[in-house]
């Protein structure tokens, strides 16, 4: 704890001692002088900030503040009701401000009451609530804003991260402010209280025990009340002012007077036409024309020297700029940026502009907000923000998607038209062909006045945006894998730390490096395997690294450990899982073909057994296809890898599963085996 910690702290003990302990009247002088300060420099702090934002413990002062300000009143009518004498200070202030007549400083201290209370701080605590009102009402747009703003690339994380935490400091800050102004109103209602007490039980304290006169008492007690009344009031209304300031302050990039004397002041014509009534009104009134002549005359000069301001000459201009862009192309941080590749983009044609438009009804961007969520679910992966822009070079209607600069899929879209998507044969209704970009089925772009026909023969009917949503989403989740790279893996990992700090420690750095981890995780992905579950997979890892630090072998334990999400995955609804089998006469041929070098495990296979193969595995697959059945292939587990490396290229949808990677209660129906002659 530093000396300013200490500095605060013993001040506040100070506020609670002076609430019961009487203190001598010099002490009570000082801490008179020491409030009037501290609201001063509240009030001239309010006026300079440029938003509210940067006066954030400002609640917090003013409750201490007013804590102060009240132990201060409360220490003085001790001392006046006591003693009769209340220090220097308020004796001054009874006898200058009031110039020797207590009406006048009663008139006074009343009107400074009424000011205070009724105008500024009644007006201050309307404007605090209505503001911690639209504040909060405003967060999920705001928040939403922020989201279409980051998966649009127009900001990085860290921006993102910043103006979520600056809006949530808003709410606070606006809450609290809420609640703080009733501070203030409370402190100028027992301003109010305070004084009665004092001139009440002052005149008869005075006229009981002091032997006072009742006129003696009355003047005495009223100077003092008066002094007391003034030295809080004062204080209070700068606090006051300092609240109103901060509260209806808008955030700009000047302070209080610039903007003031920059919007108020920025018309030239405007003070003409003041200069020009104040003139009038001196000529044609009683009003003495030393007054207003002055006066007039100096908005007229005001505004002839704002009107003579000199003009930026635009040729000048113009080279300032071409000397701004070509010092920015110069610098080396400019080339640096160029060498930056966005690992997932989305550019379209100038046609497909209103998808994105959110002004015209575009919804593309909250869109894909919702498909990194979705897929983060599904996967267990952080989607890197998705870049969404225009490009000239396309075609009006068309779009493309690029993984990493490379183009993966292409498509077009109607707007002004829906896709149907027969659900077998029929060919009934009218429409532009075309082929569904997701899936590659045969659909048909159909109009408004189509649209209701087809869905009443079964047509599957979407609207342009959510074409354009499953596209990005399927190309996306198959390649996933190209995604994880070592730093996204090492944010898992850390995040995975906060949870299983003994699990992560035994198994990274030592005996899996983050790039061996990586390559494991990546491998699941590649097979449609969620990695989300990460402390099983960590444990899994950690049972069998000690053993082998080939990744192939790894993933295999892996995806065994994983047996019921991959269950579950692909059996639903307590259904039997159908499958094409491989009987042993193929695996025999693919385990005699697995060549075992020092790098790892290597399928050196014949090139005519291996085309029987992808023979068999093709006609069954189609087979199964036309049962309206999904094709899932299943071997042993010490194939299983090898048969996947056979048919990546060729079958890279197909899931190839092995017996140890499926529950024990699945029950498992072959209706297709993969033979070879």
């Amino acid at each position: 704890m530093n000396f300013r910690d200490l500095g605060v702290l013993a001040f506040i003990i100070v506020i609670v001692a002076m609430l019961v302990i009487p203190l001598p009247t010099w002490l009570l002088s000082f801490l008179i002088i020491i409030n009037i300060t501290l609201s001063l420099i509240v009030l001239l702090t309010a006026m300079n900030m440029k938003e509210a934002l940067e006066f954030g413990i400002f609640p917090s002062i003013i409750l201490i503040l007013t804590l102060f300000r009240l132990g201060i009143s409360i220490s003085t009518t001790r001392a006046i009701l006591s003693k009769g004498d209340a220090g220097d200070v308020i004796e001054t202030f009874g006898e200058f401000v009031t110039g020797g007549n207590i009406l006048v400083g009663l008139v006074i201290f009343l009107l400074l009451v009424i000011v205070n209370f009724i105008v500024i701080t009644k007006g201050s605590e309307r404007v605090a609530e209505v503001a911690a009102r639209f504040t909060l009402d405003a967060m999920p747009g705001k928040q939403m804003s922020i989201d279409a703003d980051l998966n649009a690339g127009l900001i990085s994380e860290k921006e993102a991260r910043e103006r979520r935490e600056k809006v949530a400091r808003e709410a606070d800050f606006y809450g609290a402010m809420d609640g703080a102004t009733k501070f203030v109103k409370g402190d100028a209602i027992a301003s109010i209280i305070m004084v009665f007490i004092n001139l009440i039980f002052g005149l008869i304290i005075g006229m009981l025990q002091l032997d006072y006169s009742f006129a003696d008492a009355a003047n005495h007690f009223s100077k003092l009340t008066v002094g007391d009344g003034l030295v809080a009031q004062i204080p209070a209304l700068l606090v006051s002012t300092a609240t109103g300031i901060v509260v209806t302050r808008a955030a700009s990039d000047g302070n209080l007077g610039q903007d003031i004397i920059g919007q108020l002041f920025s018309q030239a014509k405007l003070l003409y036409i003041a200069a020009g009534t104040i003139f009038l009104l001196g000529l044609f009134t009683t009003i003495p024309d030393w007054i207003t002549i002055p006066i007039a005359l100096l908005l007229a000069l005001g505004a002839y020297l704002m009107s003579r301001k000199k003009e930026e000459d635009p040729e000048e201009l113009l080279e300032m700029e071409e000397e701004q862009v070509t010092d920015t192309m110069k610098s080396p941080e400019n080339v640096v940026n160029l060498l930056n590749v966005d690992p997932i983009e989305f550019e379209f044609g100038y046609g497909l502009i209103p998808l994105v438009d959110a002004q015209q009804g575009g919804d593309l961007l909250d869109r894909v907000v919702m498909i990194r969520r979705q897929l983060a679910l599904e996967l267990g992966l952080v989607i890197p923000v998705v870049r969404i822009r225009d490009n000239i070079q396309l075609q009006p209607n068309e779009y493309r998607i690029k993984i990493k600069g490379n183009e993966m899929a292409r498509g077009e879209l109607l707007l002004d038209h829906y896709l149907a998507m027969s659900p077998g044969d029929d060919d009934s209704i009218d429409g532009i062909d075309t082929i569904e970009p997701s899936f590659g089925l045969p659909a048909k772009w159909i109009t408004e006045e189509v649209k209701e026909e087809a869905e009443m023969l079964g047509y599957t009917v979407v609207d342009p945006p959510s074409v354009v949503s499953t596209h990005l989403t399927e190309i996306i989740r198959a390649n996933a894998h190209e995604l994880l790279g070592r730093q996204e893996t090492k944010q898992l990992i850390d995040h995975l730390r906060e949870t299983h700090a003994i699990l992560v420690d035994e198994l990274t750095p030592t005996p899996l490096s983050i790039g061996e981890i990586q390559k494991v995780l990546a491998k699941l992905l590649k097979e449609n395997v969620s990695i989300r579950n990460l402390p099983v997979i960590f444990e899994t890892l950690a049972d069998y690294a000690k053993l082998t630090s080939d990744t192939d072998v790894l993933t295999e334990y892996v995806r065994q450990a994983l047996a019921r999400q991959i269950t579950r995955q692909y059996v639903q609804d307590g259904s039997k899982l159908k499958v094409i089998t491989v009987p042993a006469k193929v695996e025999k041929m693919i385990a005699d073909s697995i060549q075992q070098t020092e790098h790892g495990n290597f399928l050196a296979m014949d090139p005519q057994d291996s085309q029987m193969v992808l023979e068999s595995i093709a006609k069954e697959v189609e087979r199964v296809s036309y049962m309206e059945q999904t094709p899932i292939i299943l071997c042993s587990p010490g194939i299983r890898m090898y048969l996947r490396q056979l048919t990546e290229r060729y079958f890279p949808q197909i899931p190839i599963l092995s017996y140890n990677e499926l529950d024990a209660n699945v029950e498992i129906q072959s209706v297709g085996v993969v033979t070879v002659e």
